[in-house]
């Protein structure tokens, strides 16, 4: 990508001879190449990054889908027009519910952090900042690394969260907590991060701070604000290094500063002068418009010291008039348009206009500063309301929890099993399947290995099997290497073939996951007035046979010949109930 090529997908291997690993690496590279391109190139990105999602769904691996679902929800939140579209809120709240379903708390606390930043362009600051809250309040918890991830990605994964997170604290005007945020996303960058998850880190916390510079100087604390604009240019000169190893797009010969909106105007809104200007308006042409207007701040400063004020009041109506039909941050465009004010009332006829003006804007920052204290106290009280919550949450959720898959247990399995066969034996007689799985060759994973390695199998199988199935179905952990699936309105071939699909993927799992486990299930309706008890021992029988038969495998025991599924029809036609309609394996 030097010299700021923009590669073609020529002559590479197709998606499925690519490792896991390169499938991440190019969606990283993609949201750094979209974040540097024209707008009319990135819904090109967006198609191959969804291409890469298609694919890992495609394996199913639950962390692997989860990075390239974030991948395709930042790539569009990112983009101002694709952000509030249908699409990207789709994308979004599968990210969420995928990253909750699997129990993935940091990818989970991203996702509601991409939540406000969508509602943020649309104006609706208050949703935004309880997205914020609640994304906050689940990192407040201990969260351990997850291994399976990684300990360098785990904390890449852990940086980026809480650099979202942080970026829309200061779009709200939280720049105290914000601030926070982002010196603790530093901690795990210092994990082990790369050259350019680094160059990311440093230009998102320059940012932050120029933001917050300009908005200290509408209240009139220019010192504060010097202050923030000498941390942002120290951070604009630390960045070089890395950003010449970084996946950005990038010219080879030029410094970031010459490259990089943020950069460039950091430098020059710390000591603004001549020098600079050359440098910054080259670099407003090319700017983005979350970015365009520190240029712009930074350019006209410029050129005020270069007496040369009328150009610098050209600059600043010009990028008004660009932003005019752009969604921007509201905050940043009010310190454009200060900016303006400041520069265009000097005239001998307007000094009596200005000044009144300029009183009348004092006072009206003041109490908006007021209402942003305001709302850093209401953040404040709903972060912690939602970390009451979610302790009190997780404390009865333990007692209804398997603590090595995080599936439901035998008393949650109870007391489900029991709710539903009430429903299967009611006024509407709703169908309910009950399958009892068992897993193949788990003992000798044991005795091969170690038991160490005989839970990760079991996480890994209950993971795929969950993920396989329908939201509404559950999946219970039974007891050592079985588990127990209800499946609410299936009728049995139904069920059955659902199940077989869930077998399928857990044979498919890469060897190095599975160890050559496999499933066996026996599958049974319940019957009118049936006790549970028997419906399980009929399942388990069912299960037996499966076993028999040599495993991997799924048995169906019919309530009625009606039931029976005809051999000849395969999964791929068989045609359920339309009100229990199979979802796709993932």
């Amino acid at each position: 990508m030097d010299g700021g090529s923009e590669r073609e997908d020529v002559d590479l291997p197709a998606l499925d001879e690519r490792s896991d690993a390169w499938l991440a690496g190019r969606a990283r590279e993609l949201l750094a190449i979209a974040q540097a391109s024209e707008r009319h190139n990135r819904t090109r990105y967006t198609d191959e990054v969804d291409r890469l999602l298609a694919e890992a769904r495609h394996r199913g691996e639950p962390r692997m889908v989860a990075q390239l679902l974030r991948a395709a929800a930042v790539i569009r939140v990112n983009d101002a027009e694709q952000a509030v579209s249908p699409e990207s809120e789709s994308i979004v709240d599968e990210f969420l519910e995928h990253s909750q379903r699997h129990g993935l708390l940091v990818l989970q606390a991203d996702a509601h952090a991409l939540r406000a930043k969508r509602l943020l362009l649309s104006g609706a600051e208050d949703a935004a900042l309880t997205e914020a809250a609640v994304g906050l309040a689940m990192l407040d918890e201990k969260v351990a690394p997850d291994t399976l991830f990684g300990g360098r990605v785990w904390d890449v994964l852990m940086a980026s969260t809480l650099m979202d997170l942080g970026l829309v604290l200061m779009e709200l005007g939280v720049y105290e907590v914000g601030d926070q945020v982002m010196r603790r996303a530093h901690r795990h960058i210092r994990g082990g991060a790369g050259p350019h998850d680094i160059s990311v880190h440093l230009i998102t916390r320059c940012r932050m701070q120029l933001g917050w510079g300009l908005r200290l100087e509408r209240i009139g604390e220019d010192d504060q604000a010097a202050e923030r604009f000498a941390r942002a240019a120290a951070m604009a000169g630390d960045v070089e290094a890395p950003f010449r190893e970084s996946l950005f797009p990038r010219h080879p010969d030029l410094p970031a500063a010459e490259q990089l909106a943020v950069i460039g105007a950091a430098h020059a809104l710390a000591a603004p002068g001549p020098g600079h200007v050359d440098r910054l308006s080259a670099l407003l042409g090319t700017a983005a418009p979350r970015e365009v207007i520190f240029v712009a701040v930074a350019l006209a400063r410029c050129l005020e010291r270069d007496q040369r004020v009328e150009d610098a009041v050209e600059v600043l109506t010009g990028v008004q008039k660009q932003l005019d039909n752009t969604a921007s941050e509201p905050a940043l465009l009010l310190c454009l348009i200060r900016e303006y004010a400041r520069l265009s009332g000097g005239d001998e006829d307007g000094d009596r206009t200005t000044s009144a003006l300029q009183f009348y804007v004092a006072e009206l920052e003041s109490q908006l500063w007021d209402m942003r204290e305001s709302r850093a106290a209401t953040l404040a009280t709903r972060r912690e309301h939602e970390r009451l919550a979610r302790r009190h949450g997780t404390v009865s959720r333990q007692a209804l929890q398997d603590p090595l898959t995080g599936l439901p247990n035998r008393r949650a399995l109870d007391e489900r099993l029991e709710e539903l066969s009430a429903d299967a034996n009611g006024a509407g007689s709703k169908p309910l399947a009950i399958a009892l799985v068992d897993l193949d060759g788990f003992k000798g994973v044991n005795d091969r290995l170690s038991h160490a390695e005989g839970d990760d199998v079991l996480r890994v199988v209950a993971s795929t099997v969950r993920d396989t199935l329908r939201g509404s179905d559950m999946v219970a952990r039974y007891g050592g290497d079985e588990f127990i699936v209800l499946l609410p309105g299936a009728p049995l071939h139904a069920a059955a073939a659902a199940l077989r699909r869930a077998a399928v993927a857990v044979s498919e799992l890469p060897n190095d996951l599975s160890h050559g486990v496999t499933l066996s299930v026996g599958v049974v309706a319940l019957r009118p007035e049936e006790g549970t008890a028997r419906a399980l021992a009929r399942a388990d029988a069912a299960m037996y046979q499966a076993k028999r038969k040599g495993g991997n495998d799924v048995v169906a025991i019919a309530t009625t010949e009606s039931d029976v599924p005809d051999p000849a029809v395969t999964d791929e036609t068989v045609n359920p109930d339309p009100a229990w309609v199979l979802p796709d394996a993932t």
